[in-house]
């Protein structure tokens, strides 16, 4: 088999790569769950700190323009983190002229609280008789056993994940591609709670949404990886040696993975920079998974499981 790539002979230089990659994030998290009041190693939205949706229909198309103009004229009249999008009313169905319903998401408005009569004023100035149809709040202890189902599908996502590749590999394989998985979900949550700290970005449950499509993503490029070096082990495990059969798999697979991770990050790319402002943070959050997954396939959790080999080669006594 003809090498291209050596990713064996820098293995200790990559894992100091992701060492650097992921040490100012874990310093923000430690940083923010001693200073946020939640203690949470980012800066949670409504979803789970509770809040508010107020909906407002309106009589024309609400431009994206408007929808920043809007937001912005929030935020000076003192509503923090206004979350806004547009539902488009299907006019075939309705009597009413209502054109658009325009959904505002803010932290949890009390009954003696002046916000929404603040927000009504701005919505007023900006349209022409809108109309209050809906509010909706979602109480604090809500949103904190939405948090908590939040962790507890992420856990049951790596259990099951261990389960799978310990059945279909080893169990030093699963490690490693667990070790992976914490290493891809530590720099995505490192980069959100710098975010939070510096630009005051939130996380919903959206953020979890993209985190777990993000394991799923890595785990299956990982598994690609580990699969080759299986097969080539049946065949050329008595000639190489296991740091070259590891170089040869992932060399055999290496155009295969940036293919794909690239593809995936030309429409992520398409929908960060021409998608709604709604789902910006959703698609930066896979964008950003999807390049550190895409490394830690090839250059983290092989260089892993070359070191364990290596020991246990070591470690093994010589046949005489």
């Amino acid at each position: 088999m003809r090498l291209k790539l050596d990713i064996v002979k820098y293995r200790f230089l990559y894992l100091a790569l992701s060492a650097i990659l992921l040490t100012p994030g874990i310093v923000s998290m430690i940083y923010s769950m001693i200073t946020y009041p939640t203690h949470s190693p980012v800066k949670v939205g409504i979803d789970y700190t509770g809040g508010t949706t107020l909906q407002y229909g309106v009589k024309e198309d609400i431009s994206n323009d408007k929808m920043a103009n809007i937001r912005t004229n929030l935020e000076k009249n003192g509503i923090e983190n206004p979350y806004l999008q547009v539902i488009h009313v299907n006019t075939n169905q309705q009597s009413s002229d209502l054109k658009s319903i325009l959904s505002i998401r803010t932290k949890f408005i009390d009954e003696n609280s002046k916000d929404q009569d603040t927000i009504t004023n701005v919505i007023s100035s900006s349209f022409d008789t809108p109309q209050l149809v809906q509010v909706s709040s979602v109480g604090p202890t809500l949103g904190a056993e939405l948090f908590k189902n939040s962790l507890i599908a992420l856990s049951l996502a790596l259990l099951g994940i261990v389960a799978y590749l310990t059945f279909r590999f080893q169990f030093n394989y699963a490690l490693a591609a667990i070790l992976g998985l914490v290493h891809d979900t530590l720099f995505v949550v490192g980069v959100f709670s710098i975010l939070g700290l510096f630009f005051n970005v939130q996380v919903d449950a959206l953020f979890v949404t993209a985190v777990l499509t993000v394991i799923g993503f890595s785990v299956h490029d990982t598994i690609v990886v580990f699969d080759r070096v299986r097969e080539n082990l049946k065949y050329y495990g008595k000639k190489m040696s296991f740091g070259e059969i590891m170089n040869a798999s992932i060399n055999q697979t290496l155009a295969r993975s940036i293919n794909t991770s690239f593809t995936t990050l030309i429409t992520l790319l398409a929908l960060y920079f021409l998608g709604g402002v709604t789902t910006r943070d959703f698609v930066l959050a896979m964008i950003l998974g999807i390049l550190i997954g895409t490394y830690s396939s090839i250059f983290f959790c092989s260089t892993l499981i070359d070191i364990w080999e290596d020991k246990k080669n070591s470690a093994a006594p010589a046949i005489s």
